[in-house]
């Protein structure tokens, strides 16, 4: 169902309005069940991934790259309107190809989450949307079966995430605990080894924790610019640190994610 919009105004394609305004976004996309999936590589991936559409957005060129799925959601709304109008409404320059304003699927069940798992990651009030992306991406590469983000950490499912993830976002499981610290506890009920990666005097070595092989194992990571809070280290048990030469102190957290998921992968 293609429409063309000529009024930057148009409320039909509310969806899209000011994606660069950040707080805007943050309330109004949970809110209104939604997420913005942007490229053409992670739309047909969110739609692989079961994800249903409200509408699309592109420039008319854009048209024919996407006939073959157009084809299958002929009653879902194709919004196509001029590079500067789409400009005008979204408040940057669409290059990548088109958008689409999906469905906000329904957060999935913790316990069932954690009953399945065997290793998760745990992101700690992790709030730059990029990092956010690299991690998911380095969870779905290096088989960690599910991510938890704590009550501040950002969205997973932010269009900057979902980007910078490639869409991977999509093929692993996630869900955001409901309290911070106190959901280590949860972790512990359900079986899992808690490790804390941080710079701290008892840390183990990334290789002591794999030559370990936990049954179930939770790795904790910590928000870009203080690590791990205190009442984290003081409620997981373990600490882990990632080796660095002189003059290093640390990795970047997404960095530091790919690293310790390679070394703690089972199918090594």
């Amino acid at each position: 169902m293609i429409i063309h919009i000529d009024d930057a105004a148009d409320p039909r394609v509310s969806d899209y309005l000011s994606l660069t305004d950040v707080q805007l976004r943050k309330v109004k996309e949970p809110a209104e069940g939604l997420f913005i999936a942007e490229s053409l590589k992670v739309i047909r991936r969110a739609l692989a991934s079961g994800h249903q559409p409200r509408s699309f957005f592109m420039t008319e060129r854009w048209l024919p790259d996407l006939a073959s799925i157009l084809a299958d959601y002929d009653h879902i709304p194709v919004y196509v309107g001029t590079a500067e109008i789409l400009e005008k409404i979204i408040g940057f320059n669409l290059h990548r190809g088109a958008m689409a304003a999906m469905h906000r699927p329904e957060p999935a069940d913790l316990s069932e989450l954690l009953a399945n798992s065997r290793r998760i990651a745990v992101l700690e009030d992790i709030v730059d949307h990029t990092n956010i992306g690299a991690v998911f991406r380095s969870a779905a590469a290096l088989g960690v079966d599910a991510v938890l983000v704590t009550p501040r950490c950002a969205d997973p499912l932010y269009r900057r995430s979902i980007r910078v993830s490639m869409g991977t976002v999509f093929q692993v499981p996630w869900a955001r605990l409901p309290q911070w610290p106190e959901g280590i506890q949860v972790l512990h009920d359900a079986g899992f080894t808690t490790a804390a990666l941080a710079l701290v005097e008892d840390s183990l070595t990334i290789k002591e924790l794999a030559a370990r092989n936990d049954q179930k194992l939770a790795l904790i990571l910590g928000t870009e610019g203080d690590g791990l809070s205190a009442r984290t280290l003081a409620q997981t048990d373990l600490a882990v640190m990632i080796p660095m030469a002189d003059g290093v102190d640390s990795l970047n957290v997404a960095a530091a994610s790919a690293v310790a998921f390679f070394a703690t992968d089972p199918r090594h």
